[in-house]
């Protein structure tokens, strides 16, 4: 299996930014779509892909992803329409 760990941003159906971390990115968004994803995405389906970086380690993904929870919406609009 991978060492690679995924941070990624999704966009749901209400315009709402969710963010996570997996180690297989095409997986767990298939599990969003299928409603198995996590309870928040569950009701604002679809979700779609708008942002995503990788990290060796769990924990260096775990610490990017609460960073990226900490910023305004307005800070994630830019981070996810930067070039990755």
């Amino acid at each position: 299996m991978s060492k690679t760990w995924h941070i990624y941003v999704v966009s749901c159906s209400d315009g709402t930014l969710y963010t996570g971390i997996t180690k297989d990115i095409e997986r767990r968004m298939t599990e969003h779509n299928s409603g198995s994803g996590s309870k928040y995405t569950r009701c604002r389906l679809p979700v779609s892909l708008v942002y995503s970086e990788k990290t060796l380690s769990r924990s260096r993904a775990a610490r990017r992803e609460a960073a990226i929870k900490a910023l305004t919406r307005a800070e994630k609009m830019r981070l996810c329409s930067s070039p990755s």
